[in-house]
């Protein structure tokens, strides 16, 4: 059952019309939030990055999306799939109402949320291996629309194709400067001694809930230095670690690129960190 602009309905039951903006032009902007115990992590910041997404985009925000009332509408989604104090991952995906073409003839907006139960009610940190790749067919432009959670993940779709295909977990993705800036569903870190670097969001990448979260985790651990700088495809066989940051999985640490294998230290020592913040925060 989802909730479609705050009418509780069976999936089978409704209907994508044909001009809907989300499904033809991918004028559409969403977050994916992970729940525990009726709790959505982290949710001040996924609203108001929603909010931001939608004004930058000239959607018109309902005098009503407070963030009282979607959390609100969240949880009554939850309690109608009797997901109460379960595990979830939600989705609220907002589209522009239908009506022109590249040129809207509203800024109105309609919403969807949807909900499926997870398997754990905290973050896990896989002991599998976990192989990656650059994909080069197609760059990520650095722009502030590539920083936004929008329906236009055609590049990432490719990438996971090609991934699956050639037996990769995952693939970091590179900007037209090939600068190496994400992977398919999250963000980047890696750890050179105790030097930390992610890509700064003027690279292009996305404006990640997780990434905020662990940087503000690793801005308090004394032994490590963070910075936000361009990473270079050289830079990934010189590193001692590397890990993907995303709000559903938590951490991932990468095992191995091409020859190099990786350590998962860090990856281990901020695992209770942030489920102690995600709990408290």
């Amino acid at each position: 059952m989802i909730n479609l602009n705050g009418r509780l309905a069976q999936k089978v039951d409704t209907t994508i019309l044909t001009d809907n903006r989300g499904l033809n032009y991918g004028d559409a902007v969403f977050e994916t939030l992970r729940i525990s115990g009726d709790k959505i992590y982290f949710w001040e910041d996924h609203y108001f990055r929603l909010m931001a997404s939608m004004r930058i985009l000239r959607m018109e925000i309902p005098m009503n999306f407070t963030m009282e009332f979607l959390e609100e509408e969240i949880l009554k989604t939850l309690s109608f799939n009797s997901f109460e104090g379960t595990a979830v991952r939600a989705k609220v995906l907002v589209w522009r109402k239908s009506g022109g073409k590249y040129t809207p003839e509203t800024n109105e907006v309609e919403y969807v949320i949807s909900v499926e139960e997870l398997s754990t009610p905290f973050y896990l940190l896989s002991e599998g291996n976990y192989e990656v790749e650059l994909f080069k067919d197609h760059y990520i432009t650095t722009s502030l629309i590539s920083t936004l959670k929008t329906t236009n993940k055609l590049i990432n779709i490719v990438g996971g194709i090609y991934a699956k295909e050639n037996d990769y977990q995952n693939c970091l993705l590179l900007n037209q400067n090939k600068q190496v800036i994400e992977a398919l569903n999250g963000n980047l870190f890696l750890v050179a001694g105790n030097k930390i670097k992610t890509p700064p969001l003027t690279d292009g990448c996305l404006n990640g809930i997780l990434r905020k979260q662990v940087i503000s985790i690793l801005k308090r651990i004394p032994d490590y230095t963070l910075e936000e700088a361009s990473i270079s495809p050289f830079e990934l066989q010189k590193a001692d670690e590397l890990f993907i940051t995303n709000v559903i999985q938590g951490i991932v640490s990468i095992t191995k690129y091409r020859k190099k294998e990786y350590e998962n230290t860090l990856a281990k020592e901020l695992l209770p960190k942030l489920n102690l913040k995600a709990r408290m925060g």
